[in-house]
């Protein structure tokens, strides 16, 4: 798998394409309310010191196929907030998503020297397992702010400090990967 910037129209109108399904745009807020975002929009973004926006591609072909981001960098106070989206459906619930926020996280600690990274998930979002791989912590709840539908939503509220972000093996990944494809292989066979 690799982070790759957004740095061609191509790239930028995909993670766009991604991001203005609702199936994806309903669990995100970018401030004041707003859940769509244009390609003018992401790349005002990657030209800002305060965003971090990468896409992650399939171990398979490079082909990307989600994004991960930190958003709200803060390098006086060494925080920012977290978030992502696999963007192609065929790659969900497989760690994809996993492992491209755990290479995100090590280069937030790591290289811009962050100390702590906050995020959120609103309950019911089945990203939260992602979450909780990584080893966020759970700080608490924000009730009721986060409107799907025209339903009131609660925010659930993590954070993790680099002393206890740890890499994920990524062989382990790549076996996981292997034997899905062959459990898939072996259903379609006769």
């Amino acid at each position: 798998m690799k982070l790759l910037p957004l740095d061609t129209p191509e790239i930028i109108d995909l993670a766009a394409g991604w991001l203005a399904q609702q199936e994806n745009y309903q669990w995100l807020d970018f401030g004041y309310g707003r859940q769509l975002v244009t390609p003018a929009l992401l790349k005002i973004m990657v030209q800002r010191e305060t965003h971090f926006l990468r896409v992650f591609t399939s171990d398979r072909d490079d082909a990307p196929i989600g994004i991960t981001a930190l958003n709200n960098v803060d390098r006086v106070f060494k925080t920012a907030t977290f978030w992502g989206a696999v963007g192609e459906k065929s790659f969900r619930n497989r760690g994809h998503g996993t492992l491209a926020g755990a290479k995100l996280l090590t280069f937030a600690f790591r290289d811009l020297g962050l100390h702590s990274v906050n995020t959120w998930v609103v309950d019911g979002n089945p990203s939260l397992k992602i979450v909780e791989r990584l080893r966020f912590r759970f700080i608490g709840r924000q009730r009721q702010c986060h409107y799907i539908d025209g339903r009131p939503y609660d925010r659930l509220l993590f954070d993790l400090l680099a002393s206890e972000h740890r890499e994920l093996d990524e062989g382990r990944w790549h076996r996981i990967e292997r034997s899905y494809r062959e459990a898939v292989y072996e259903e379609r066979s006769p």
